[in-house]
């Protein structure tokens, strides 16, 4: 399945709280690095199995001047459960060193304000923001770890942004 190629200025985050961050954190004082957003819920099989070993993955391999790696908690079901106090002990129980935040819950309607601004599909979910914080790609699902390596590479590359990044996720797949 291909990526979904973007070109649009990134959305800000709509955080209610960031944790693993002794500060706030927005995307303007992140210019000039790559970021990576993944959106994961606690409950989410794929999540703890694929998406968040690879955010973890990734801000270990990459300059941390180079590329933000960012999670994003957005809870669209089992809101009772999925509280900030269990949020804090799956980060313990899980090693995520990387900041997370919080994302705004709707005053009206399950999904939170993030993921709304995103048009985020569900868990996991990971987006691309190049160097000048445009959006270069978003992909619902399990990304293959050589096919996102590639892609933050190239857009690390990068000197001026150059349009969608193009490509796959899913290279080489049939």
């Amino acid at each position: 399945m291909p990526m979904k190629p973007e070109a649009a200025l990134a959305p800000p985050l709509r955080v209610t709280r960031w944790l693993n961050s002794a500060d706030p954190i927005s995307l303007a004082a992140l210019r000039g690095r790559v970021v990576l957003l993944h959106a994961f819920q606690m409950l989410c099989p794929a999540c703890v199995s694929h998406g968040l070993p690879q955010a973890l993955k990734a801000r270990e391999l990459f300059r941390e001047t180079e590329l933000a790696v960012i999670g994003l908690h957005t809870v669209f079901e089992h809101h009772a459960v999925m509280n900030e106090a269990a949020l804090q002990v799956f980060i313990a129980e899980y090693r995520l060193t990387f900041p997370i935040g919080i994302d705004e819950p709707a005053q009206t309607g399950s999904i939170p304000l993030t993921m709304q601004a995103y048009r985020l599909q569900g868990t996991p979910s990971l987006v691309l923001i190049d160097r000048a914080g445009q959006v270069r790609a978003s992909h619902f699902g399990i990304v293959d770890d050589m096919a996102l390596g590639g892609l933050i590479g190239r857009l690390i590359g990068e000197q001026e942004p150059a349009g969608p990044a193009g490509g796959s996720f899913d290279a080489g797949r049939p």
